[in-house]
């Protein structure tokens, strides 16, 4: 991958939903495509579609029109085993909620997505997963379990876990939303580096704080995305 290739493109891509008495149009015909060693930060209010794209991105949705298209493969046109391929090898997800497997220590579940990667095989994964643990400042939390981490320390974890497959394109739905100022800062600033690395980020969030570290600012309004930096 190199800085400034296109990572994502979205082409036309519409998202419906049906209740029993209407039928609400989430996204409608978004045009946008996402960049190699970019930081994007996409905000919106609560119901806009934000969580909707980032599933969608992450290919997690496949109810949608339009193409979707990773690098040279029209993901829209794939079926479930081979986008989950794709999302296995090309993205790394981390979640607000932090979803650490409270049973497993900190290196074993940086451990749990180098598993269902073929090209993990032959490598030592607990190698790997404490060398991506000391890369976020945890080199001292190795062997602790989620319970005794911070809410801050857990999510360096899941960024960690998030680059076991050492994924092109990192996706986050509200990576700060449980954290104080302090932490929140020291989540932006590793994501940040991410990008420095040549790697795609995109962050759905309510922190203004995001605004400090996004090469791009996007907004979601009434199903259109719109860029405001």
């Amino acid at each position: 991958m190199n800085k400034n290739e296109i990572a994502i493109s979205l082409k036309d891509i519409s998202k419906k939903y049906q209740t029993e008495t209407e039928t609400i149009e989430v996204l409608k015909d978004v045009t946008i495509s996402f960049k190699y060693g970019k930081f994007y930060a996409i905000m919106g209010h609560s119901g806009s579609g934000k969580s909707t794209l980032i599933k969608l991105l992450g290919l997690l949705d496949d109810k949608y029109s339009g193409r979707y298209t990773i690098g040279d493969k029209n993901v829209s046109e794939l079926n479930d085993d081979k986008c989950s391929e794709i999302r296995n090898d090309k993205i790394g997800f981390i979640f607000q909620d932090y979803n650490l497997d409270p049973y497993l220590k900190a290196y074993e579940n940086v451990i749990v997505p180098m598993r269902v990667n073929k090209k993990n095989k032959k490598i030592d994964k607990k190698e790997k997963a404490i060398s991506l643990l000391e890369s976020v400042g945890l080199e001292k939390r190795i062997n602790h379990f989620p319970r005794q981490l911070s809410g801050g320390e857990q999510q360096r974890v899941s960024i960690a876990r998030a680059l076991a497959n050492d994924p092109d394109i990192i996706l986050a739905d509200e990576p700060t939303g449980n954290l104080d100022e302090k932490n929140e800062k020291i989540i932006f600033e590793n994501l940040k580096r991410l990008t420095n690395q040549g790697k795609c980020v995109i962050v759905v969030s309510h922190s203004n704080e995001v605004k400090k570290y996004a090469d791009c600012l996007l907004e979601i309004k009434n199903g259109n995305i719109e860029e405001l930096i």
